[in-house]
């Protein structure tokens, strides 16, 4: 896997099983969130999951568009993976999507 670079607000699809409970489960697509550094050092990214099932009124989730698809970044599944659940880069977020992704992620888990 070294050889292959992993890029913060890249899609991938990800293979998310196995999974407990309410975890967003199977293979999806998924954005890396975490800094390119760390994508370089480590043998894992911080990924959240992208859904087609749309919630517009819950705030833990963007809404963006994947394939040509409506789609939702589902933050408050946000996890840690192996690079080698990555299956194929399928695109990146805009720059205003990475933009928006970076805002909610920093309400949700940054200082109150």
């Amino acid at each position: 896997m070294a050889s292959i670079t992993f890029e913060r607000y890249a899609l991938y699809r990800a293979d998310l099983n196995p999974t407990r409970g309410s975890e967003i489960n199977k293979v999806r697509p998924v954005v890396i969130v975490s800094l390119d550094t760390l994508n370089q050092a480590l043998e894992t990214v911080v990924v959240c999951p992208l859904t087609t099932k749309l919630h517009p009124r819950w705030r833990s989730r963007l809404q963006v568009h994947c394939q040509g698809k409506k789609v939702e970044i589902a933050v408050d599944q946000i996890r840690t993976l192996r690079k080698s659940r990555l299956g194929s880069k399928i695109g990146a977020l805009t720059p205003t999507n990475a933009r928006e992704l970076r805002e909610l992620i920093s309400e949700m888990y940054g200082n109150p």
